[in-house]
């Protein structure tokens, strides 16, 4: 298995999605390194930030659960950094 580096990059518009988004990121958890959240009151929007290492395909399925959240935004950006696990 193959693991690769990736960030994504999440705007959430509907703070209604924020618990959905929470629950996802808790049961992608052990492939999560780091997570930054900022909320951005003015705008009322949330932005947060994910660092994590998995499987590619484990990353492509995390984004399009997100991305599938009502009023949440997502891309992701993969590093040439694979680790590879025998």
């Amino acid at each position: 298995m193959d693991t690769r580096v990736a960030v994504m990059g999440i705007i959430v518009e509907e703070l209604g999605s924020v618990e959905a988004l929470n629950a996802l990121l808790h049961e992608y958890g052990g492939y999560i390194i780091g997570r930054m959240g900022l909320p951005y009151r003015e705008k009322k929007i949330n932005i947060v930030s994910i660092a994590i290492d998995a499987p590619q395909d484990t990353i492509a399925a995390l984004s399009g659960k997100i991305g599938a959240l009502d009023g949440v935004s997502i891309k992701t950006a993969y590093s040439n950094v694979i680790t590879h696990y025998e």
